[in-house]
Parts: structure tokens; C-alpha cells; sequence
């Protein structure tokens, strides 16, 4: 993938990695409101990206997830904002999710906290009415996603003529869940003459096109090379396909882990596995598009309060996932693209903690994998378990993955000793020391029971009764 050339800020430039929140061109009650949240640093995508945009330039931020982008473009707008007299909307945050939109929605009123500007999230999911009435009554910052953003421009509840701010955050999955077209429809409806910033984490040629059109000679900040966090080590661990479950139960056992994202490929199959975790009394919860607005709600206030410690999640549900104890993203279906990848195990290794991402490959996914690892530039260990039964399957076989240099040596065998786990963990699991050990079936086993008479039960007595009857 090409990437754009780099542009440093031409009015500013950055002094150092010590340079204070208090050093920057920022006003008191911004200040106050960062220093309430107890942020004294800003961090580089922060530190390059405030001092272009109180310049009224336009931007383009290319930064890893979990770089601080949110702040980034929060902060000074809300103070370009603050000393505006437009009274009407000023600035608007497009954002893919409502979990997305909600998540910024409360990083904005922390900021505001002295500012007392007017701000609202709109997200669909929820009736429409009582964001009518806080659009009527007046807003200062819009929060939302494009389909709902859109309804109220159809439905002439809100008008964008007097835009200043265009923010498009996390532009790349706006693409990729196919936002493209209502974006440009909502930027018909913002005057020509506003001040755009754009931040991805990738750079797919949709996304390129759309900076060309929409941006005006904007600072470009690219931090790294657009592949996952370096706070982030990366391990897949080779199965086949009809051995997925069992494999991440048995990693799970062995792992010890603060929170954990498992990421699948279907709705459906998020809720199945969240409901066979639970039943091994994992303290789990899931987050797919069939829920409701108030169930996604829940569970993402629980994973954060520490009422779950496993989110079993979808691609496009998790984007709103901004959770910085998550400690462990382990893929239970492999992404299809190196940027679905770079997303996921972009929910670990936040705000400069350590992260750990787990992947487990079929021989589907080799390809995939294989893709992902080259385009990316990163090293990912192979793994396998000398306790857990694969069948037929060879894992060590399969992980002769020739690298790019052509070497293979990146393999890792784990021994049978279970890992300890520490205190912190001991409501990961409930009853984690109790659990019963099941024995596997043999053989004879399967003879026995299918030889053993059914059991005297309700259901088999109602069968019963409609034989005689008939």
C-alpha cells in the first residue's frame, strides 16, 4: 500500500516528548478541563495535531488506534468553538458506530466541562424525538453517525449551512461499512468554505480519493506505518476448523488475562460462543448488531465497570471499544483484510499499555494470515499446546510459514504446566478452582450409551402416550 507523503506542520513544530499540555496555544477553561482528567502530556498524534488546527488548516491524521486521535481533534475545535458567535451548529464528528459516537460523546463533555457549549450525539437505534428537541433548542457540536445524520438533514431538523468543523473520525471503517456515499451527501450540505480534519488508521484508495476532494492543502501527520500498535505482541496458534471452540477454551485456561476482546465474524456466532462461555461460567458478555440499543449500552458499561471480563464482538459492533485494561484481542475467526486486523488488535495495547493479540488460523485462513503478516510488517509467533488433542491435525506442519526473508523459525511450543493465575484474575472465572474435569468419552463409552435405555422423562412419556393413541 502506497501512503502519503509526510508534511510536518509548517507553523508549528514540535519541541519534544516533554512538552506540556500547558505549553500548547490553549485557553484556560481547556486547560482546566484537561487537567480535571489528569492528562499532562499529550501524546505525539496531540502534540503535532493541535497547533495546525487552532491555525484554521486543514488536517489528515494517520495514527495507530489508541494514539490519543479522539483528544487530538476534540480540544481544539471545542476552542475554535468556544470564542466563535455562530450560533448555529459549528462542528460536526462523523463517526461509524454508536458505540463509536457515544464513546466521544462523553470524551466531548469531559473537555467541556468549563466551555459550556451545547453538545449532542445522534445515533440511530433510538427514536428520533428527543434528538429533535435538543436540535431545536439549539446545539453547538453534532456527534453522530451518517444515517441518522442524514435522516434529520432529510427531515429538515438540521441544517449545516453554517458549518465550521468537519471531523471524520476513523474514516477507513466508515468505508469499509459502506458510509461512503452518505458522507459525501452530508458534505454537499456543509459550506465550502469550513476546516476539515480526517483521521484513519489505514489508508485504503477510497479514503485517499476523498482526502484529494475534500481536503485543501491540509498538514499530513503520519505516526508509524499504519499497522498495529508497537505496545502489541501478535501470536497465532494453528487449528483446524471443527477444533475452534475447544482450542480458545483450553488458551483461556491456560492464559492469565485481565480483559479480553474475542472477535467473530457473525452476529450469530458472537452470541453462541458468549452463551458457551457463560455456561463455564466465564463473567462474559456480547456485543453484535442484533442487540438493542440499550442492551449494546449495558454491556459496554459492564465491560468497562468490570462486571464481564470476556466481550465476545463483531467487527463493525466493536469499533466503539475504547477500554485502555483490555490486556487481550484474540481473533476466534481470522480477519479477511490486514486493516480488519489492525482494527482489532488496535482494542489492546492503549495509552501506551502493553497488549497481547491471539489468533487462531485454520487452513482456511492461510492465506489470509499469511497476507496479513507480509502487507503489515509484523512478526507474528506461532504457538501450539503439547496437552491439547488436534486430532489428525499438525500443528507443526502447519506452521512452517515461510517469512519474508524465507526463514520458519518462529515457532513456540507451550509445555502442559498450567499457568497460575494472579489474584487480580480470580473473578475472571467463577468457581474457576471447582470446576469438574470431564473426562473424554472412549469408545466403549459411546457404545454404552447409545445401548442405554432413554431415561423416564416428560417429554419421552408424551411420545409414548401419541404412540398408543395412534
Amino acid at each position: 500500500m502506497l501512503l502519503p507523503k509526510v508534511q510536518q506542520p509548517k507553523t508549528h513544530k514540535v519541541k519534544g516528548p516533554f512538552l506540556k499540555f500547558n505549553k500548547l496555544p490553549l485557553e484556560a477553561p481547556i486547560l482546566k478541563g484537561i487537567q480535571d482528567l489528569g492528562f499532562l502530556y499529550p501524546t505525539p498524534i496531540q502534540e503535532q495535531a493541535i497547533p495546525p488546527v487552532l491555525d484554521q488548516r486543514d488536517l489528515l491524521g494517520l495514527a495507530e488506534t489508541g494514539t490519543g486521535k479522539t483528544a487530538a481533534f476534540l480540544i481544539p475545535v471545542l476552542q475554535c468553538i468556544r470564542d466563535s458567535k455562530n450560533k448555529h451548529v459549528n462542528g460536526l464528528v462523523l463517526v461509524p458506530t454508536r458505540e463509536l459516537a457515544q464513546q466521544v460523546y462523553e470524551d466531548a463533555q469531559a473537555l467541556n466541562k468549563y466551555c459550556n457549549l451545547r453538545i449532542v450525539s445522534i445515533y440511530g437505534g433510538v427514536g428520533k424525538s428527543l434528538q429533535t428537541k435538543q436540535l431545536n433548542r439549539g446545539v453547538d457540536v453534532i456527534i453522530g453517525c451518517p444515517g441518522r445524520v442524514l435522516d434529520h438533514i432529510r427531515d429538515t431538523t438540521l441544517k449545516l449551512d453554517h458549518l465550521q468543523f468537519l471531523i471524520l473520525d476513523e474514516a477507513d471503517t466508515m468505508c469499509d461499512m459502506g458510509f461512503l456515499p452518505d458522507v459525501t451527501r452530508i458534505i454537499q450540505e456543509t459550506p465550502s468554505k469550513r476546516q476539515t480534519l480526517l483521521f484513519s488508521a489505514t489508508m485504503p484508495d477510497p479514503i485517499r480519493n476523498l482526502t484529494k476532494k475534500i481536503l485543501h492543502d491540509p498538514v499530513t501527520i503520519q505516526l508509524g506505518n499504519l499497522s498495529s500498535a508497537t505496545t502489541v505482541s501478535h501470536t497465532m496458534y494453528p487449528v483446524p476448523s471443527g477444533l475452534k471452540k475447544e482450542l480458545l477454551f483450553h488458551i483461556l485456561s491456560k492464559t492469565p488475562t485481565g480483559k479480553a476482546v474475542i472477535f467473530t465474524r457473525t452476529k450469530y456466532k458472537a452470541k453462541q460462543l458468549a452463551r458457551d462461555l457463560s455456561n463455564l461460567d466465564y463473567n462474559v458478555t456480547s456485543l453484535q448488531g442484533n442487540l438493542s440499543q440499550s442492551q449494546r449500552t449495558n454491556a459496554m458499561n459492564g465491560f468497562r465497570k468490570g462486571k464481564y471480563d470476556l466481550l465476545v464482538a463483531t467487527d463493525i459492533a466493536a469499533h466503539g471499544i475504547d477500554v485502555s485494561e483490555v490486556t487481550h484481542v484474540l481473533n476466534y475467526d481470522f480477519p479477511s483484510t490486514p486493516d480488519d486486523y489492525t482494527h482489532r488488535v488496535g482494542r489492546t495495547g492503549r495509552a501506551k499499555q502493553n497488549g497481547q493479540a491471539f489468533s487462531l488460523v485454520t487452513p482456511e485462513d492461510k492465506h489470509s494470515f499469511i497476507m496479513t503478516q507480509n502487507k503489515l510488517n509484523i512478526e507474528i509467533i506461532s504457538e501450539f499446546f503439547d496437552d491439547f488433542d488436534y486430532g489428525i491435525f499438525n500443528p507443526i506442519d502447519f506452521m512452517k510459514l515461510p517469512k519474508k526473508d524465507g526463514t520458519n523459525d518462529n515457532i513456540t511450543r507451550r509445555n502442559n504446566s498450567r499457568t497460575r493465575r494472579p489474584k487480580i484474575n480470580v473473578k475472571y472465572r467463577k468457581g474457576f478452582s471447582h470446576r469438574k474435569k470431564h473426562k473424554s468419552k472412549t469408545t466403549e463409552d459411546f457404545h454404552q450409551t447409545k445401548n442405554k435405555a432413554p431415561s423416564y422423562t416428560k417429554r419421552n412419556r408424551t411420545r409414548s402416550n401419541k404412540q398408543v393413541r395412534t
